[in-house]
């Protein structure tokens, strides 16, 4: 395995102008991800210290192992649902585990080298379930955002709803105008900065003036982090949870979400850098990376962390451009953790859910996903399917459907895509050539058939030549598969052609096989077809296989 972090290319040729760039991104990043990683944790069950252990402990290895230059790793929007739901069902020491797992997982991913692999993953089905935890997020802010007196919230999305227009009248006016405000700041500061973040400007703004109205007019109405949550502004213990064969089976499924998400999520992040920067990341070092992250960091009690897409590209548009960058982010976090952590009790609930409102919106993928509706039937599927799935189910179960329903019709298209042909007068004499359309003809003997196979021989293709074969029922002296367009074949394909020769031999039917590529050749002598068949059956022209034909039918 090609193990290469990008930080030890990039120290090579280091500079001290490059260093004061990489500084400034760093401590710019480090701030915008103060907000995001309490938020982050709050919203996924867990104290907000967590949130900043796991952008502290995730971001320093990501980027120090990483197969991207400016890739920023922490906790993200898209585990939010899927931690949540964990940590209700089995609690903290169950997300620890999950977490640990699909680091393992991760690991094992770079090691298979799979990181080009992941990419395929259907788009509708990444945008599906990215809008899917996008319109989750929103409906868990509906409490905080709004001040509803609630005691205990539904964690299914429709039940929520139900609760919601139950105690509406429970609207606390004042933290509703805090969020309303917080996120207005947020919608309106890139219009007047782009070098300040507006979840910041509304945090700062907002704790101020919550401090001022609970201080001195008596708002407690207005809720802040300090009372729900009692936080330890200092460095984190380590404590390995115990793991057991149960609980690795039953939390197996959670864990692979864990894994595939964190995959498609830090590969895409990597990507959409690499278009800006012109450089190319190691995606198979990148996953690696992420499990490591995703192993040591739930030791010391943060959540499930990835490379995170806004971070990443806050810290390109700020000249971070190795990973020292993302090593200093994590640093600056650490400090404001340990110096200004007790103040993160004064942060008004209401500003965070305003902060995490924006984080949905921008998760949405609205207009594509508006776009992809007008596509093609089978795409528009996948996408409703798993935006629907992660919606009202449940989001390992949306991925897995998701994944498998798009496989399904993957290879349906495929599958239709792959033609039979029969000849019994002639055949067209020229080799595949793309764009021929006047071949030269070749009359075929009498008692010869040509059959052509366009496409893979797969699975789905062998059982449709299978029923071609039983449909026709005739019985040929010579029968010629002319294989020039097949690519490749599976172990279906090649069930099928052996199912086809012992058939044909009781039938006294001589088999050809005609044009086979080096690929599938190789696959013949392997299984035994060749050896069944008869190497001198197998030729590599039409041309050559009517000839065979010819003799074989005159000695008869």
């Amino acid at each position: 395995m090609h193990f290469q972090p990008k930080l030890f290319e990039t120290l090579r040729n280091y500079s001290k102008a490059q260093f004061y760039k990489d500084l400034m991104a760093g401590v710019i990043v480090g701030i915008v991800a103060l907000p995001l990683a309490i938020a982050f944790g709050i919203a996924s069950g867990v104290s907000p210290e967590q949130g900043l252990y796991t952008a502290v402990i995730a971001g320093f290895i990501i980027s120090f192992l990483g197969g991207s230059r400016v890739q920023i790793g922490g906790p993200t929007g898209a585990f939010i649902v899927i931690v949540y739901g964990i940590v209700q069902e089995f609690g903290i020491t169950g997300l620890a585990v999950a977490t640990i797992i699909a680091g393992i997982m991760l690991i094992a991913m770079g090691l298979l080298r799979l990181g080009s692999v992941i990419k395929f993953i259907p788009y509708p089905v990444v945008v599906g379930f990215t809008s899917g935890i996008a319109m989750t997020i929103f409906a868990t802010q509906i409490k905080d955002l709004t001040g509803m007196n609630i005691d205990s919230v539904p964690a299914d999305f429709i039940p929520k709803w139900g609760v919601y227009a139950q105690n509406i009248s429970s609207i606390d006016p004042a933290s509703l105008l805090i969020g309303i405000g917080s996120i207005l700041i947020i919608s309106l500061t890139p219009r007047f900065t782009k070098k300040i973040p507006g979840s910041l400007i509304a945090i700062v703004l907002m704790t101020l003036i919550v401090y001022f109205l609970r201080e001195k007019l008596g708002f407690t109405s207005i809720e802040t982090i300090g009372d729900r949550f009692s936080i330890n502004a200092s460095l984190p213990t380590a404590s390995a949870p115990s793991i057991t064969f149960d609980m690795v089976q039953t939390l197996m499924p959670a864990a692979f979400t864990i894994a595939i998400l964190g995959a498609i999520e830090s590969l895409l992040s990597a990507t959409v850098a690499d278009g800006v920067t012109g450089d190319r990341h190691h995606s198979n070092t990148e996953l690696i990376a992420q499990g490591v992250a995703n192993i040591i960091t739930p030791i010391f009690g943060g959540i499930p962390a990835t490379g995170a897409i806004a971070r990443t590209m806050t810290n390109i548009n700020n000249g971070g451009r190795t990973p020292v960058a993302g090593i200093i982010h994590a640093v600056v976090l650490l400090l404001i953790l340990l110096f200004l952590g007790d103040l993160t009790k004064h942060i008004p609930m209401a500003c965070l859910a305003g902060v995490l409102v924006i984080v949905a919106y921008n998760m949405s993928e609205w207009r594509t996903f508006k776009n992809l509706l007008k596509g093609q039937k089978s795409d528009v599927a996948v996408l409703v399917a798993t935006f629907l799935l992660t919606v009202i189910f449940d989001l390992t179960i949306a991925i897995e459907i998701g994944l498998l329903l798009a496989l399904v019709l993957f290879l349906r298209r495929i599958s239709e895509s792959t033609q039979i042909s029969i000849f019994k007068h002639d055949v067209d004499k020229q080799e595949y050539i793309e764009g021929n359309t006047e071949a030269e003809r070749l009359t075929l003997p009498k008692g010869v058939e040509v059959y052509e196979i366009e496409g893979p021989f797969f699975f789905g293709v062998a059982n449709k030549f299978e029923e071609t074969m039983k449909q026709l029922g005739d019985k040929p002296k010579v029968r010629i598969i002319r294989m020039r367009k097949v690519p490749f074949m599976d172990s279906t394909g090649i069930r099928n052609l052996e199912s086809l020769i012992k058939l044909s031999k009781k039938d006294k039917t001589l088999i050809l096989l005609s044009g086979v590529n080096e690929q599938v050749g190789e696959l013949l002598r392997k299984s035994g077809v060749e050896e069944d068949l008869g190497a001198e059956n197998i030729l590599h022209n039409i041309e050559a296989a009517l000839e065979r034909a010819s003799k074989l039918c005159s000695k008869k």
